[in-house]
């Protein structure tokens, strides 16, 4: 459940700074152990018909993938930030997150390229305030840490979306729709590290890498363009599916035929679909680059004062 674009983020986030020296890995084995449970859980479920494993599935697949995040985080961020917050940063962040965005966007209408815009405007807004909150008392602020504790409040985020979602694919019409509810998990598992988790922690990368001698937050033009950046690229993820659709219809000469008569030109239905597939996979992984670039930029541009703060506050 990695990529090379996942790697070459979190090849950035080992500076040499004061973090905990006893490192298990204990969110691949987390990872491992938690696939195994959630690959028997399925076949449990299946042999047995039993309805009431439904939520021990969502919860498994909804939060397997952040909460590994959340164990990559603790083994890295400062030792003066304890576990038990960053856990709190994770579950209070991952609900007040969710609850927040939702709140912000009931009067919106869907749908859109202007539409998904503002949703990305808003959420990565309301994650941003709980990272600023949530990382309050963490010293030193560096960009190391703040993209440590974004990714963690991303992965509550997600954890918690990814179940909603899932709960959603598994209402079908004549009961339980378990492939459904399996096929979300599995594709929104795959991308969480590459959406929400990294999007946050350019966020509050940008955040603690503006911080005043590492103690204090302050406001700067790089905060708000890393805020517009993760915005729109949050954006541009939601709205892929029907960017990719047009780009397809229009592709395939069926333009006039799909906008005007809501049909496409016989025998030219499979062509759209795989156009529209290989393009939306492709924007993706666009997306997915531009994030993962950009975080690597931050870490790597303020690694000199970070470790020069890192070792002013240990000493």
């Amino acid at each position: 459940m990695s990529s090379p674009t996942a790697a070459v983020a979190t090849s950035y986030l080992h500076a040499d700074e004061p973090t905990r020296t006893h490192r298990h890995g204990w969110w691949w084995k987390s990872l491992l152990a938690g696939a195994l449970l959630w690959l028997v859980t399925i076949v449990v479920t299946i042999a047995t018909r039993n309805a009431n494993l439904v939520p021990t599935l969502i919860l498994l697949g909804s939060f397997l993938v952040p909460f590994s995040v959340v164990l990559f985080a603790a083994e890295r961020i400062s030792t003066a930030f304890p576990v038990t917050s960053l856990m709190l940063a994770f579950f209070v962040g991952g609900v007040l997150g969710v609850l927040g965005a939702s709140v912000l966007e009931a009067p919106l209408a869907s749908g859109g390229l202007g539409g998904f815009l503002l949703v990305g405007l808003i959420e990565e807004l309301v994650k941003g305030v709980l990272v600023v909150v949530i990382g309050r008392h963490l010293v030193p602020k560096t960009a190391r840490q703040g993209a440590l504790l974004g990714a963690t409040v991303g992965a509550g985020f997600a954890a918690f979306e990814s179940a909603g979602y899932a709960f959603n694919a598994a209402l079908g019409r004549g009961g339980i729709d378990l492939l459904g509810l399996l096929q979300t998990e599995a594709v929104r598992s795959v991308l969480t590290p590459l959406g929400h988790v990294l999007w946050t922690a350019v966020l509050g990368a940008a955040l603690f890498a503006a911080s005043r001698d590492g103690r204090r937050y302050r406001f700067a033009v790089g905060v708000v363009l890393a805020y517009l950046l993760v915005a729109v690229l949050h954006g541009l993820w939601d709205a892929m599916g029907g960017i990719s659709t047009i780009i397809a219809i229009v592709a395939t000469g069926n333009a006039v035929p799909a906008f005007e008569y809501d049909t496409l030109r016989p025998g030219t239905q499979g062509e759209v679909g795989g156009i529209s597939n290989g393009v939306y996979v492709l924007g993706l992984g666009v997306v997915s680059v531009l994030g993962g670039l950009t975080l690597r930029g931050i870490v790597r541009h303020h690694r000199p004062r970070d470790r020069a703060m890192s070792e002013q506050h240990a000493a």
